[in-house]
């Protein structure tokens, strides 16, 4: 025989009520020494009935475990209670962050020169200041990137001062007293061919001269 679903509200037959309420307190009792036993857990049960009677099981001593749940409970309030402070802290502090943003916007947007009706002359001339002081800084770190940016550039150029004095010691002459030389060799090179075939020109203009003249008439034969 299939058992009906039963629908979960007070029993209105008092005798029903309490055969209900007999055998469901032996099968929680029951269940609860088993899972004691089976899973080596420290369990507690306390019932009353509806008039008034104590049932109760427990795997060690009662008051044992009920100091323990007062000591458990107690620690779990403690820590709900410091978690809600601290998320009231939290909302605070947000609250204020949040204020300072706005206040910082406002400032940036009226040293870009927006929402600047509604300043008085107090707070404008505070902007001013304001403004003058920040270029001032600016021109000041910018200077002193200018003396850094020189500074290396000098320490470059004696560096290369000094390599260049080591390349002269070690080679002896400098490179542009070479050239001179170089360029004076070659020079004399170039005059002495150049005398040398002036002398060939003249020794063959005055070995091979050509005799000529102009005949009017027939070709004769000539003898030497």
């Amino acid at each position: 025989m299939v058992r009906g679903k039963i629908e979960m509200k007070r029993i209105e037959n008092a005798t029903s009520r309490q055969v209900t309420f007999s055998k469901r307190r032996n099968g929680l009792l029951k269940k609860a020494h088993e899972l004691s036993v089976l899973c080596d857990a420290e369990v507690a049960v306390i019932v009353f009935s509806q008039k008034g009677r104590l049932y109760e099981f427990s795997s060690s001593d009662m008051q044992k475990t009920i100091k323990r749940y007062h000591k458990h409970a107690k620690g779990a309030q403690t820590n709900t209670t410091e978690v809600e402070q601290y998320m009231q802290q939290l909302k605070h502090e947000s609250a204020d962050m949040a204020k300072k943003i706005e206040i910082l916007e406002a400032s940036q947007r009226r040293l870009l020169g927006h929402d600047l009706d509604s300043c008085s002359a107090q707070e404008l001339n505070q902007i001013s200041s304001q403004l003058e002081r920040s270029i001032r800084i600016v021109r000041d770190r910018k200077g002193q990137l200018f003396m850094e940016q020189i500074e290396r550039l000098q320490a470059k150029e004696r560096i290369l001062l000094e390599e260049k004095t080591k390349l002269n010691i070690e080679y002896g002459a400098r490179p542009w007293q070479q050239h001179i030389v170089q360029e004076k060799g070659v020079g004399a090179a170039t005059y002495n061919w150049m005398n040398s075939s002036q002398s060939s020109s003249s020794q063959i203009s005055n070995s091979d001269q050509v005799e000529t003249g102009l005949f009017i008439g027939p070709p004769a034969m000539r003898c030497e």
